[in-house]
């Protein structure tokens, strides 16, 4: 079967939805029911009877996120104005200048010039300061994120000019760059952890996730990879496409990767892998937690109930409510749950919640927190009654996520207030943006991570140049929960300042060396990939 198959589905879906919601908020739809009348004779009485002259647009644009905040927690209205912004992170690019920046210090600085892009062809550097965009000052404490975005993103093949002051020029530098295409990497990170375990680290499911995800794959077996780990924490979702497809990868044909349940009949589909997947014999890792959710979701039951994967962790997000985009006539778009997914056990991960009431649903991953659920795998409140068996014969169970094979707890050995105080305040960041810029020159000298690590200081020299730098920004110095928390303190740095130095994917290169999940991961990994007797962290 085609790992297309499903398009045409979702475009049916589309297309009829957005006919339906269209013409009811157009008032030219057949009225089927007593409270479709009367909303709309209530609309019709304020536009002709009402004391003052009424914005109809406007009552309409507050009137449909109240429809579809009575529906469930994830159907959402996208106002028009708002559609590029919301959609740009999930498309496979966008149009700009092609630079990744944060604003320290009330001041634009690039972190990272994309390779190839517009920006890297006129000479800009990281490290330079953007103080001027077509001759306004973008500095200041007003400026924000999203004022950047609007400034230097735009249209393929307009200009825009950027006034920028480098460390090692005497007067501003004036780049006239022309935007283009720039591609939205979900692909964080993907290296070799040893000589034949291949890590990728995949943020989002985008539009290009799974290009993205076949590329890394295919460049670390050259390298060398026979088994994965593959890095969902955090992965909140996006489409669902990418994750099906990625899941096809690792499963043989006729397995299941998912099902879909909608009101109707003809939206229910079962979707299974087709065969042609390269992955099918590598050993997989799949590491998830709280914020793993929706597609992550898909792919980790996939991979769980085929007893296809080691999934190691803390138990996900219970997000299995299927949205589809549907666009209406002045661009603004509404995101419509209409299918429920369910894993190839037969189970619903979606945990509970009440319609137009989503207080307890919204408090739920704090709940998690308070009760203990991420330091104690005890803690964790399993429906017992609702479970069902993988194909191999073990116990799994809906109602509120996926709990993984192996729970792996949140690591607070080395966390102190100290180590809180210089987080909340952002100072990893700002210390090891910084220290390289100050340092870029000798800095570029090193070609990979550990080249990288050899020429930073000793730890003791680069925690005491912190423990300074935080006094100075309003952090004291506080000995003995620092001797405490050094180990991660050391660990943060060092991985900060690889990835302003070599990129985001250095930083994880970094942080894993420390990292619970992927150190149970790589032990997994050395063990048969299914064995009943190992792999019953879930039975009763």
């Amino acid at each position: 079967m085609s790992k297309k198959f499903w398009l045409p589905l979702c475009f049916a879906i589309v297309f009829v939805g957005g006919l339906w919601i269209g013409n009811l908020l157009q008032g030219t739809c057949r009225i089927k029911g007593a409270g479709q009348q009367k909303l709309m004779e209530v609309l019709n009485l304020i536009q002709d009877k009402y004391v003052d002259e009424v914005d109809m647009d406007s009552l309409v644009e507050m009137a449909i996120p109240a429809l579809l905040n009575n529906l469930d927690p994830h159907s959402a209205y996208i106002p028009a104005k708002d559609y590029e912004a919301v959609n740009s992170e999930l498309e496979s690019k966008f149009s700009g200048i092609g630079v990744s920046f944060q604003i320290l210090n009330d001041t634009i600085n690039v972190i990272e010039v994309i390779s190839g892009g517009p920006s890297e062809k006129v000479g800009v550097m990281p490290g330079d300061r953007i103080i001027e965009v077509d001759g306004e000052s973008v500095t200041g404490s007003k400026i924000t994120t999203t004022d950047v975005f609007s400034k230097l993103r735009g249209e393929k093949g307009t200009h825009v000019t950027i006034t920028v002051q480098r460390a090692s020029a005497k007067k501003p530098l004036h780049f006239e760059i022309v935007r283009d295409d720039i591609p939205v990497e979900s692909v964080d990170a993907a290296f070799l952890i040893n000589d034949s375990i291949g890590y990728i680290k995949v943020s989002r499911f985008a539009r290009g996730t799974y290009e993205e995800f076949l590329n890394a794959s295919n460049r670390l077996r050259l390298n060398g990879a026979t088994s994965f780990i593959l890095d969902l924490r955090s992965n909140s979702g996006g489409y669902m496409e990418p994750a099906l497809l990625m899941a096809n990868e690792f499963l043989e044909g006729g397995d299941i990767i998912v099902s879909t349940r909608g009101r109707n009949v003809r939206d229910n589909q079962i979707i299974p892998a087709d065969g042609t997947g390269y992955l099918q014999e590598a050993p997989l890792a799949v590491l998830v937690n709280e914020f793993s959710a929706s597609s992550s979701e898909i792919f980790t039951g996939a991979m769980q109930d085929n007893d296809r994967a080691w999934i190691i962790g803390r138990r996900t997000f219970g997000k299995g409510l299927v949205q589809h985009p549907i666009t209406l006539p002045d661009s603004s778009e509404v995101r419509l749950t209409v299918q429920r997914y369910y894993t190839p056990s037969g189970r619903c991960i979606q945990k509970p919640y009440t319609a137009g009431d989503f207080t307890d649903y919204e408090a739920e991953l704090v709940n998690r927190f308070l009760n203990g659920e991420s330091l104690h795998e005890d803690s964790i409140k399993l429906n017992k009654e609702d479970w069902y068996l993988t194909v191999g014969g073990r116990k799994v169970y809906g109602g509120g996520g996926i709990m993984p094979d192996l729970f792996v707890p949140e690591d607070t050995s080395y966390v102190t207030s100290y180590y809180r105080d210089v987080f909340n305040h952002g100072l990893f960041n700002k210390f090891a943006y910084e220290y390289v810029d100050l340092n870029r020159q000798e800095l570029a000298k090193a070609k990979n991570v550990d080249e990288l690590l050899n020429l930073l200081p000793s730890n003791e020299i680069l925690l005491n140049s912190f423990v300074n730098y935080a006094a100075q920004n309003g952090v004291p110095r506080r000995w003995y929960y620092i001797n405490i928390s050094t180990p991660l303190i050391v660990n943060q740095l060092q991985a900060w300042i690889a990835r302003h130095a070599l990129g985001i994917g250095a930083s994880y290169e970094v942080s894993n060396r420390t990292d619970n999940a992927v150190i149970e991961a790589i032990r997994q990994l050395q063990k048969p990939l299914v064995t009943n007797d190992q792999r019953n962290t879930n039975e009763e």
